[in-house]
């Protein structure tokens, strides 16, 4: 019975340490992957901010639009980062390096009911790439060496189609700064293809429904007449929401309902924060990137 009770107690003590802790947070630290051009991110991510701010009563909640990936990877290691989005792989780094500092809690949903998203190889028409076969000797932009669908799986999938290591088969390879440098490359010509994140699904003259294709297709950076698709991975599963996982259970439990409740309550935050025609978010574990960490931790290490 006493070992009942001191258990008891020191879980109570837990909890309240917990809610305490959720409690004390001032100020909320949203980190925000590379890619895109700040403003954008920014102007994104701003109703997020609002949101945030107004359900939780933080009295400030801060965006950290960090220049690479690896920005946002440090800054949740580091602590100095509460929570942001990641990629399958940026995940898969963080884990290799500490498989404790977050906790992921939601994914998007396609509309087509996946959780999963596709790398695609993008060449202009005018090129005469048709195929990824048809682009030996040319030169490949990648977008981030944390991007799962920019590096990641093109270095470790196109081997597959070709039969050749990438930088054998490729004249050349290149990072470009993100995905929306990536495709602005091959827009202009300083790669021949571009690998670029996408849901593979819908139009492709609307840059499909959602990646960053379909992002510049939006705002009219590029035609999508100009370009043709040369090459498309398997299904990736879409990144996670993540939690630095010192916030507590508590807090971890309150972040997860106040965004699976969100595209309900404000659909154009979502969209915009998004950047794309998904359903909402859906749970998902540690164990759903399993097959990332270890594509990971064989090809490129933490």
């Amino acid at each position: 019975m006493f070992r009942k009770m001191v258990f008891g107690a020191v879980s109570l003590l837990a909890m309240a340490t917990s809610a305490a802790h959720a409690a004390d947070i001032k100020e909320f630290r949203v980190g925000i992957l590379g890619g895109e051009n700040e403003t954008d991110r920014l102007r994104n991510y701003q109703c997020l901010a609002d949101h945030l701010k107004s359900e939780f009563g933080f009295e400030k909640v801060s965006l950290f639009p960090a220049a690479d990936y690896d920005g946002v990877i440090q800054g949740l290691l580091g602590g100095t980062l509460d929570f942001a989005e990641l990629g399958a792989s940026g995940y898969a780094s963080v884990y290799l390096k500490d498989p404790n500092a977050v906790t992921p809690i939601l994914t998007t949903k396609q509309t087509d009911g996946s959780t999963g998203y596709y790398s695609i190889g993008l060449a202009l028409k005018s090129s005469g790439i048709t195929d990824i076969k048809s682009a030996k000797g040319k030169k490949l932009g990648y977008a981030d060496p944390d991007s799962t669908s920019g590096y990641l799986i093109p270095l470790t999938q196109i081997p597959k189609d070709t039969g050749v290591a990438n930088d054998t088969y490729f004249a050349s390879t290149q990072f470009n700064g993100g995905h929306e440098n990536n495709v602005l490359a091959v827009r202009d010509g300083k790669v021949d293809v571009a690998v670029d994140d996408s849901s593979g699904i819908g139009d492709f003259k609307n840059g499909y429904t959602s990646g960053t294709f379909h992002k510049e297709v939006a705002k009219g950076a590029v035609d999508p007449n100009d370009f043709v698709e040369v090459w498309r991975s398997g299904l990736i599963p879409n990144g996670p929401l993540v939690v630095r996982t010192a916030l507590g259970d508590d807090m971890t439990a309150k972040l997860t309902a106040f965004f699976t409740a969100l595209p309900a309550k404000d659909k154009a935050c979502f969209e915009g924060v998004e950047g794309g025609d998904f359903t909402g978010y859906v749970p998902v574990k540690p164990d759903f990137y399993n097959v990332i960490v270890e594509a990971r931790k064989a090809a490129i290490g933490g």
